[in-house]
């Protein structure tokens, strides 16, 4: 019985699993894009702003779960391919247990499920970049090419997704 309460309880103020307050999630620019977040995501994952990842870049492991076309077109500096469909955990070696990871993809779904599966694996020190590259092209923040270089395109998923990329900071490409 006291099962059934708690699940009553967890339902009538938040989604189950839920580690994150939705009054704690990180800024974004636009609140509708906010609120789709909000919908995808279960916060399962600790979410990190991109301001913050911007300030911290160079401490942490950056993990693109984005398909490989996605991440090739362009990825955040310094991030390296994970992947979604085809994740593979070999691409984690050299990463300990205990290294702050970020994870991202387009908005933090993908990102949240690579997220999890990384929790049951044991690594500890896992977090999901709210709005993920989208929001952190919306912000302003830079993205490279498989040359490293500066790009403007973007791999937006499709028509749908691609709404959440601000056309002045991208050249949306699916």
């Amino acid at each position: 019985m006291k099962k059934i309460y708690g699940i009553l309880i967890a339902l009538a103020f938040g989604k189950l699993g839920c580690t994150q307050a939705p009054g704690e999630r990180p800024h974004v620019l636009n609140p509708a894009f906010d609120k789709k977040i909000g919908q995808m995501l279960s916060f399962t994952v600790p979410a990190i702003g991109v301001g913050e990842l911007n300030d911290i870049q160079n401490e942490v492991f950056i993990f693109d779960a984005r398909e490989l076309q996605e991440y090739e077109l362009s990825h955040i500096k310094g991030a390296r391919y994970l992947g979604y469909d085809d994740f593979d955990e070999s691409r984690l070696i050299g990463v300990s247990k205990d290294s702050k990871i970020v994870l991202y993809c387009s908005i933090g779904y993908r990102s949240e499920k690579i997220g999890e599966k990384l929790q049951k694996m044991g690594y500890t020190n896992i977090y999901n970049l709210y709005g993920s590259i989208f929001e952190w092209v919306n912000e302003g923040y830079p993205i490279v090419g498989p040359d490293g270089k500066p790009t403007r395109k973007l791999h937006t998923y499709d028509s749908k997704w691609s709404q959440w990329v601000d056309p002045e900071k991208a050249e949306k490409v699916w």
